[in-house]
């Protein structure tokens, strides 16, 4: 019996199961150093990449050593609480984000994906308090967000499996 990875089980389409966006590691580089690329071509020079935790954690990360920003941070939000289930607004988790040590810089907000883009708009919203200037980057967007993120590396309406979600959780070995 030939075991079927879940990218190969997530591109399958069925009546019940519609097309998905699946995302390989391989992508994720192109896809993170393109992103990267169109940053540093707009100009725009971030003090501090800013990683919306969970999704933008890897993006985050690979973006800032791509451009050569040392300064990261995070801000932990939730609002997906299931596949498709959500709480009625984002909220901010602790550990909270510094708000002294990014004031008056220019910070560029990195998450995976603006779905409803609640999140990344509470985000800038948020970091604008404090930043002289900010951006947002985004692997995905959707069609239905309430933001159209400054940098996009690929627009769409399907349900996008990422190459660290698309399994369970790992548990103890017994």
């Amino acid at each position: 019996m030939t075991e079927t990875t879940a990218a190969q089980a997530a591109s399958e389409t069925t009546p019940q199961t519609p097309a998905r966006e699946v995302l390989t590691y391989e992508q994720f580089g192109v896809a993170a150093r393109e992103l990267a690329q169109a940053v540093a071509d707009s100009g725009f020079v971030p003090d501090v990449v800013v990683a919306v935790a969970r999704g933008g954690l890897p993006l985050g990360g690979a973006i800032a050593y791509a451009l050569g920003t040392k300064a990261v941070g995070t801000l932990n939000v939730e609002f997906y609480t299931g596949i498709d289930e959500r709480l009625p607004d984002p909220v901010l988790l602790p550990p909270l984000l510094d708000t002294n040590a990014i004031t008056g810089l220019r910070a560029l907000v990195v998450d995976d994906v603006a779905d409803t883009g609640e999140t990344l708009a509470l985000v800038e919203k948020l970091m604008g308090r404090y930043c002289q200037d900010v951006r947002t980057v985004v692997l995905y967007a959707k069609p239905r967000s309430v933001i159209d993120p400054h940098f996009v590396w690929k627009r769409t309406d399907r349900w996008i499996v990422f190459p660290w979600s698309d399994r369970d959780p790992v548990t103890p070995a017994v």
